[in-house]
C-alpha cells in the first residue's frame, strides 16, 4: 500500500478564495519515503502579509514559480492509486480537488487523516495540532508551515502510528462503508455511536467545550450525521470545529423545537444564525376610540405592556399588520398603517369597507377586529399540550397559562391522570421564556392538530 502524504499553503483567502502557494507529495510505502514532488506555486492572486509573516512565502518567491495548471498532471500521476493522507485531509484534499475541477479534471482520491488516525491511536492528547504532536512525539520539524517540512513530519507521525496499529485502526478508516470515513477530524467514532435514535435536542462542542450548534431533531444521530455529508461552506466548517456531541431526549418533535428554540436564545451559539436574534422590541397592541373604533397599534415593548404579539422589529410588526388588513378586511387607518388622512386608499381600491368614511358601522368593523386578534397569538387560554415523554411511563407537555408560554416539562402518566387543571402542571414545568418564535411554533403546531381533526371527522378532505 503507498501513500501519497500531502501538505499544501495556501493565501488563506478563505475556502471558496484560497490558492495553492506552495505543495509537497511525498509517497510513502510505510517505512519509507519511495518518491517525491515538491513545488512552489503562482497563486495568481496576492499573498497577503500575515500569510507571508506565517509561512515565509513571499509574493516575489512565487512570481515566477509554475501556476497549478503548469503542475496538475505531476500531481495527479504521482499521487494516483496511493492514499491521499494530511493532516486535517479534508482541508488539503478540498483545495487541491477545486484546483482540479477549475480545469475539468475530477480528482478523486482515497483519503486518510492523520489527526483521526492519531485520536484512535493515541488517545488522550490535550492538543491534535501536527506542531503538538510532533513535540509529544519527538519527531522535527525541518521548515514548519512550509509544505515539505509538514509533510515529512506528516510522514514520520504515519509510520508511528503504522507500528502502533495493533487493532488495523487504518483498515477500518479506509473502508467505504466504515462511518470513520465522514466523520470530521476532531470526533471520536464513539461520541456518534452513542448518540440515540429519538426526538430530541443536540449539541456541537468546540475543543473548548463550548456549544457551536443546536439542533432539533426526529432521529438525533441519523441528523447528526447528516451534518458531516453535508457540503455547504457553512457546515464543513462547523463540523471541522465540533469535537464533541452531546444530546437531550425530549420525547416529540413539538418538545424539541421548543426546546432547541430555548437552547438557542440563551446560549446564543456561533453557528445557530436563524433564531440568534435580539429581544423582541416591538409590541402589537388594540385599544378603542371615542368613536368606539377598535384599533390596532404598535410601539416599543415598554409602552405596550399588554401586547398581543412582540415582534423583533417595526418591519415586521408592520408586515403582519398588513398581512391581517388583507386578510380580515381591516382599515388601515384603524391599523396605523396610514396616518394623517381622513379616509384610508384601500376603501377606494374597495379593499376596505369604509369605517374610515362611514360607509360601515362600527359594530360590522369591530366584529373583523377581534376576528383578527383571536387569529393571532395563543389567545388568553390556558393550554396544556401533551405530548409523549422519553419513557413509556412519562408524559411530555407544553404548558400555556394565560396565553403565555410557561415551559415544557415531564411527569408521570399515572401522576398525570391526577391533575385536574393546566395550573396544576406549573409545578412539573421546566421554565421558559416566551417568545416570537415560540408563538409560531406553538401555532404551528395548533393549526396542524386542528387540520388533522378536521380530517378524522371528515370535514375536509385531503
Amino acid at each position: 500500500m503507498l501513500y501519497a502524504v500531502v501538505d499544501i499553503e495556501t493565501t488563506g483567502n478563505g475556502p471558496k478564495g484560497q490558492k495553492i502557494t506552495e505543495i509537497s507529495a511525498l509517497i510513502f510505502d510505510g517505512k519509507k519515503i519511495v518518491d517525491e514532488f515538491t513545488s512552489l506555486v503562482n497563486p495568481e492572486q496576492n499573498i497577503p502579509a500575515f500569510i507571508t509573516s506565517l509561512t515565509g512565502i513571499t509574493n516575489a518567491m512565487v512570481r515566477n514559480a509554475p501556476r497549478f495548471f503548469e503542475i496538475a498532471k505531476k500531481v495527479a500521476e504521482i499521487t494516483e492509486n496511493t492514499i491521499f493522507v494530511a493532516h486535517n485531509v479534508n482541508f488539503d484534499y478540498n483545495i487541491i480537488q477545486a484546483e482540479f475541477k477549475s480545469l475539468g479534471f475530477d480528482f478523486k482520491r482515497k483519503k486518510l487523516c492523520t489527526i483521526r488516525l492519531t485520536r484512535k491511536i493515541i488517545p488522550g492528547l490535550p492538543s491534535y495540532s501536527l506542531g503538538n504532536i510532533c513535540t509529544g512525539e519527538n519527531i522535527p520539524i525541518n521548515g514548519r508551515h512550509r509544505a515539505k517540512g509538514d509533510a515529512e513530519a506528516t510522514a514520520e507521525l504515519l509510520r508511528r502510528l503504522i507500528e502502533r496499529d495493533e487493532n488495523f485502526t487504518i483498515n477500518s478508516f479506509l473502508n467505504p462503508k466504515s462511518r470513520q470515513a465522514t466523520l470530521p477530524p476532531l470526533i471520536d467514532k464513539i461520541v456518534i455511536d452513542n448518540l440515540p435514535e429519538t426526538f430530541g435536542v443536540y449539541y456541537f462542542k468546540n475543543l473548548a467545550k463550548e456549544i457551536i450548534y443546536v439542533g432539533k431533531a426526529n432521529n438525533i444521530k441519523q441528523r447528526v450525521i447528516s451534518h458531516f455529508y453535508d457540503k455547504k461552506k457553512k457546515e464543513q466548517t462547523m463540523c471541522l470545529e465540533t469535537a464533541d456531541v452531546s444530546f437531550t431526549k425530549t420525547g416529540s418533535e413539538l418538545l424539541a423545537l421548543l426546546l432547541e428554540s430555548s437552547e438557542i436564545k440563551h446560549i446564543y451559539p456561533k453557528f445557530n444564525r436563524a433564531q440568534r436574534k435580539s429581544a423582541e422590541a416591538v409590541g402589537l397592541f388594540s385599544y378603542e376610540d371615542q368613536k368606539g373604533i377598535l384599533h390596532l397599534a404598535y410601539n416599543r415593548l415598554k409602552l405596550a405592556p399588554n401586547a398581543l404579539l412582540k415582534y423583533y422589529s417595526i418591519s415586521e410588526c408592520r408586515n403582519h399588520l398588513e398581512t391581517l388588513c388583507e386578510t380580515f378586511e381591516l382599515c388601515p387607518k384603524y391599523c396605523h398603517l396610514q396616518t394623517n388622512v381622513s379616509s384610508c386608499f384601500h376603501y377606494q381600491l374597495k379593499e376596505c369597507k369604509g369605517v374610515c368614511c362611514d360607509k360601515e358601522t362600527v359594530e360590522s368593523y369591530n366584529k373583523r377586529v377581534k376576528e383578527a386578534i383571536a387569529s393571532i397569538g395563543l389567545g388568553a387560554e390556558n393550554i396544556v399540550l401533551k405530548e409523549t415523554g422519553r419513557t413509556k411511563n412519562e408524559i411530555g407537555f407544553a404548558l400555556i397559562l394565560d396565553g403565555i408560554y410557561k415551559g415544557i416539562g415531564y411527569v408521570d402518566a399515572q401522576q398525570s391522570e391526577q391533575l385536574e387543571n393546566p395550573e396544576d402542571y406549573q409545578f412539573f414545568v421546566e421554565p421558559k421564556k416566551d417568545n416570537r418564535d415560540i408563538q409560531r411554533i406553538i401555532a404551528a403546531y395548533l393549526r396542524k392538530k386542528t387540520k388533522l381533526k378536521a380530517i378524522e371527522n371528515g370535514e375536509i378532505s385531503i
